[in-house]
């Protein structure tokens, strides 16, 4: 399958891109893809292009649009995923187009009324390229956009760049594997919730594994085949000194409400208290470290949920909750994460809330299949293993036959060294 892709593999960063490395960079070693600029600078230099970015988008201290510039690229549209092109906007909320005030681009929102781009808005575009710091999470956004966003790349017969970056949740795989029927967009693929891959190798499989649009798999395909030395269609930079053994400090909050890396470390594992009547910690400083809701016992730990930046809304917002705070230091969480989805908390939660019909949130159908917790699932088993008062052990093993045969997949697809 790689024979596929021209993938490229160097060494280190130009001295002008090195001047740049971040400090976690240069404590670990890892460089991410976007600091290696004299890798694709070259492809891209003299030519209009269309960026997905975030403020992940990185090059140190400065943002990838702002040190293209400076370089003499001509970026020609930004496209905006969820949270927009800045990073401020809240979970969910819907972002429409305008121009960067610093730079006077044309910003195209890709989490609004439309999810890809569109032909007319590509139309000047020589190049797409793609930079967004993913967390490693089937149900974390941006994969979802990455996927509509090459879609659109060759559709409409673009080549397309994707700057890797780590993944700070790269070093497992865990959780239950999507099921066809619950596909949506926090969940395209057959993966599990973490999937220990980071863009640059899910974006292979993605292509490799024929999960795109027809179209898109088809045109892949064919100039899959006519590839020549000095010309690309599907371009990935690599890490610099990454494998999936690494645990990489995040420089930038990913979104709004994973503002530290303890935070990103529970996210695969309290994340499924979206779909319950739990709080999952919006509105605190310390977001899917903290969960409750007002009805469990008093005597657990307090908090209460207000409105803030980045998180506008959700549930119990200045009401007391009384649940749990799985915060500590890095090494405390990781430690208590232990390379798996932790279901205890989500178990305990269950067995300690007094009105059990009421813990997850029920569509208006009344059919659980359409509720956001089997969507974050994957699955239309996992709450129902809960309400039988299913082992953890017992959960889990039910996940493994599906697991086994995803990890068979992954392994084609990796551009790292295993943490196995």
């Amino acid at each position: 399958m790689r024979k596929l892709l021209l993938i490229i593999t160097i060494a280190l960063a130009s001295a002008s891109c090195k001047s740049q490395a971040t400090t976690e960079a240069k404590a670990t070693g890892i460089i991410p893809g976007a600091e290696r600029v004299s890798e694709y600078l070259p492809f891209i230099k003299g030519k209009r292009i269309g960026v997905l970015v975030n403020n992940t988008s990185m090059i140190g201290k400065s943002h990838l649009v702002d040190s293209l510039t400076r370089l003499g690229v001509k970026v020609a549209v930004i496209f905006g995923p969820e949270h927009g092109f800045r990073g401020t906007a809240s979970a969910g909320e819907k972002v429409g187009n305008y121009i960067d005030e610093a730079t006077g681009i044309p910003v195209v929102s890709l989490y609004g009324s439309k999810r890809r781009p569109s032909e007319e808005d590509v139309k000047d575009v020589d190049i797409m390229l793609y930079d967004i710091q993913d967390v490693g999470v089937r149900f974390y956004t941006y994969i979802s956009s990455m996927q509509e966003f090459m879609e659109a790349a060759f559709e409409y017969g673009k080549p397309l760049i994707i700057l890797d970056r780590p993944n700070p949740n790269g070093f497992y795989v865990d959780g239950p594997v999507l099921e066809k029927e619950f596909t949506s967009f926090i969940g395209k693929q057959p993966v599990p919730i973490v999937y220990g891959m980071t863009i640059g190798e899910y974006a292979s499989m993605l292509a490799g594994e024929k999960w795109l649009t027809p179209k898109a798999n088809e045109k892949y395909a064919a100039f899959s085949k006519i590839q020549k030395p000095g010309n690309f269609n599907f371009l990935i930079i690599h890490n610099a000194n990454y494998d999936h053994n690494s645990k990489y400090i995040l420089p930038e909050k990913p979104s709004p409400n994973l503002p530290e890396i303890q935070s990103i470390y529970w996210y695969p594992s309290t994340c499924l208290f979206e779909g319950t009547s739990l709080s999952e910690g919006r509105g605190t400083d310390k977001p899917f470290q903290i969960f409750g809701a007002p009805t469990l016992p008093k005597t657990l730990f307090a908090f209460t949920p207000t409105s803030r930046p980045g998180a506008v809304s959700s549930k119990h917002y200045d009401e007391v909750c009384y649940g749990w705070n799985l915060s500590g230091t890095p090494e405390e969480v990781l430690k208590a994460v232990d390379h798996k989805i932790q279901l205890k908390w989500i178990l305990e939660a269950y067995k300690l809330f007094p009105d059990k019909d009421k813990f997850f949130l029920v569509p208006k159908s009344g059919d659980m299949k359409a509720s956001f917790f089997s969507k974050l699932a994957g699955n239309n088993e996992l709450w129902q293993q809960i309400k039988d008062g299913k082992s953890e052990q017992e959960i889990r093993d039910s996940w493994q036959p599906a697991l086994s045969h995803f990890k068979q997949i992954r392994k084609k697809y990796l551009l790292y060294k295993d943490f196995e």
